[in-house]
C-alpha cells in the first residue's frame, strides 16, 4: 500500500470551498497540521471562531474529499479557532469541533457566571502531573488509578498526553472506542476503570505534529463527548511541563487537585517545583508529591542503593508546604508490570510496591474528600502576570 502524499491531499483538498468567501480552504490558508502516517490523514482547518457552529458542513466535505483518494484508511478533520485577522493570527481556542470518532463536537457547557461545567457525573478530577518527563508519572498515574479501584471507587483514566499517549500500553487495552449514536465516545475498560486516550484513535507509532488549539479541541473533546459515567474519581495523566494541555485542564474543568511526581535529584525537583507552583497559579490544589524511583532495590540481593538520591521530594514538600505522599523505589518488577499491561496493584496486589501505591491512593481520596468538604469548587480563572 502506498500512502498519498501531502500535495496529493492538498489538492483533493482544492475541492472544498469556504461557502462564504468562494475560495478553497488551502488557497485561504485554512488548512494546518497536516499528518500522514501508514493510510491514517490528519489535519485541521482554521476558522473564525464566531462562523465555528456553522462549519461543520465544511469539515464534512473535507473529510470525504480526502476519503476519495486510494489507499486512504483513515481522515480526521478538527475545526480550530483563529483570530478574524486570517490564518496566521494568534489562536484563540478551539471552535465547533469533530473528533476522531467521526462524531459530532460540542463546546463546553457552561455553568452558573459563565464558569465550565464539571464533566457530568464525576464526582472529582485529580491531574497526576511533572515539571519535566522521564520521572514515572504515567506509571504513577495508573497504580494511582487501579489503587483508587481496588478500594471501591468508580475510577476513569484520561491520557491527555496528546504527543506521547501511554496508558494504551500499561492498561493493557486495545482497540477502538465505539459511537453507539454518532456523537458520543465509549472509553474502554480494562481492571475495573473506564480509560480514554488518543493512543486508542491513532497508531501507536503514529506522531501527533498537532498545535496548540488542536490538542485543546482533542482535550475538551476526550473530557465531554465520552460517556463517562458515574465516576467518583477522574485520573488525569497529564503531559509533562507547564503548556497549552494544563493550561486548557485548568481553564476547562474545575480540577478537585494535582498530585506532582518527581524524582529525588535536584534538578527533577526544580522542573517539579515550576509545575507545582503552575497549578497554584491557577488556583488548583496541590495534594502533594510522590517521590518516584526513591532509591533502588536490587532483585537479587534485595540491597538498597540512593542512585538518584534520596529524600529530595519529601525536603522540597516540606519547602513548599505540601504534603509528602510517598515514596516509590525503583524496582523490575514494577517497571515489567507497566510494560507488560499489568500493572503491580493488580498483577502483584500483595507485594510491598503495590500497597505503596494504594496508601497513596488513601491520601488522595481523603485529599479529595476534605477539599469537597464545603461544595465544588468553580473552575478557575488564569491571570497572566
Amino acid at each position: 500500500m502506498s500512502a498519498p502524499s501531502q500535495a496529493q491531499i492538498l489538492e483533493a483538498l482544492k475541492a472544498v470551498k469556504d461557502p462564504d468567501r468562494g475560495q478553497d480552504i488551502v488557497a485561504l490558508g485554512m488548512v494546518a497540521g497536516l499528518v500522514v502516517k501508514d493510510g491514517h490523514v490528519g489535519f485541521s482547518i482554521e476558522v473564525d471562531p464566531k462562523r465555528g457552529p456553522q462549519m461543520e458542513p465544511l469539515r464534512r466535505a473535507a473529510e470525504k474529499a480526502v476519503e476519495k483518494l486510494p489507499d486512504v484508511l483513515s481522515v480526521t478533520a478538527v475545526l480550530t479557532a483563529h483570530s478574524a485577522g486570517g490564518a496566521a493570527g494568534a489562536a484563540k481556542g478551539p471552535a465547533h469541533s469533530h473528533g476522531p470518532n467521526h462524531g459530532h463536537g460540542h463546546a463546553p457547557a457552561q455553568a452558573a457566571g459563565g464558569q465550565k461545567a464539571l464533566v457530568p457525573g464525576v464526582r472529582a478530577i485529580v491531574a497526576v502531573a511533572s515539571g519535566k518527563g522521564g520521572v514515572g508519572k504515567s506509571t504513577t498515574a495508573v497504580n494511582l488509578a487501579l489503587g483508587l479501584a481496588a478500594s471501591g471507587k468508580r475510577v476513569g483514566m484520561l491520557d491527555a498526553d496528546i504527543y506521547g499517549p501511554s496508558q494504551p500500553r500499561m492498561m493493557g487495552i486495545s482497540g477502538r472506542p465505539v459511537s453507539h449514536d454518532g456523537k458520543v465516545l465509549q472509553p474502554l475498560v480494562n481492571y475495573g476503570v473506564k480509560c480514554m486516550s488518543m493512543g486508542f484513535l491513532v497508531p501507536e507509532d503514529t506522531p501527533m505534529i498537532w498545535r496548540g488549539p488542536m490538542v485543546m479541541t482533542a482535550l475538551q473533546q476526550m473530557l465531554r463527548d465520552v460517556e463517562w459515567g458515574e465516576l467518583d474519581v477522574l485520573v488525569v495523566d497529564m503531559p509533562p511541563g507547564t503548556g497549552d494541555a494544563q493550561l486548557t485542564m485548568a481553564q476547562q474543568v474545575p480540577l478537585t487537585g494535582a498530585v506532582i511526581v518527581s524524582t529525588p535529584q535536584d534538578i527533577a525537583l526544580l522542573d517539579a517545583r515550576k509545575g507545582l507552583n503552575m497549578f497554584r497559579k491557577v488556583d488548583v490544589p496541590v495534594f502533594g508529591i510522590v517521590e518516584n524511583m526513591s532509591y533502588f532495590l536490587c532483585p537479587h540481593c534485595g540491597g538498597r542503593s540512593d542512585i538518584f538520591s534520596h529524600g529530595g521530594a519529601r525536603a522540597e514538600a516540606q519547602k513548599l508546604g505540601v504534603d509528602f505522599l510517598g515514596e516509590v523505589p525503583l524496582h523490575i518488577d514494577i517497571r515489567e508490570t507497566s510494560d507488560g499491561g499489568r500493572p503491580i496493584v493488580v498483577s502483584k496486589p500483595e507485594s510491598e510496591f503495590a500497597k505503596i501505591y494504594r496508601a497513596i491512593a488513601d491520601k488522595v481520596w481523603a485529599k479529595i474528600e476534605h477539599s469537597q468538604a464545603g461544595g465544588r469548587r468553580e473552575a478557575p480563572k488564569i491571570v497572566m502576570q
